[in-house]
């Protein structure tokens, strides 16, 4: 089992874009479109690789959830990437800064961005494939 997509509501897919294609500069557009959602109409699309993506849609309004606050909905995602510093690297050079800074641990590194639409996104670079190891407290 694997998760397959993450479908986020958005205000705009070009500003999504611009922060994901940074992150991950492998995946592409697989497939877009438009239709409506509950009356009213919307864009879609879909960026990923042949396994993963995550899902848009432009019919976003108002702001996301606070994210230091208490209100019900998404904490924040995370994924797993071969060199957190290239992530760091390429989100910097495409103007995004770092938002926070994970917890020391001594088999994995970790930071959080904010993506256009409020999102907060974790990248992961763990340093041991034991299990025990990379998932300890």
């Amino acid at each position: 089992m694997y998760l397959e997509h993450v479908n986020l509501v958005v205000k705009n897919i070009e500003s999504a874009l611009h922060f994901y294609r940074a992150a991950f500069p492998h995946w592409k557009v697989r497939s877009k479109g438009h239709g409506e959602w509950s009356g009213k109409p919307r864009q879609w699309l879909h960026f990923g690789d042949d396994f993963h993506y995550l899902a848009f849609s432009d019919h976003g309004e108002g702001e996301n959830r606070v994210l230091s606050g208490h209100q019900v909905g998404l904490g924040h995602f995370a994924y797993v990437v071969n060199s957190l510093e290239g992530v760091i690297r390429r989100l910097n050079d495409a103007g995004y800064k770092v938002d926070k800074a994970g917890s020391q641990h001594p088999y994995r590194k970790n930071v959080y961005f904010i993506d256009p639409d409020g999102f907060e996104v974790e990248f992961v670079e763990y340093q041991s494939d034991l299990p025990a190891q990379r998932n300890s407290d």
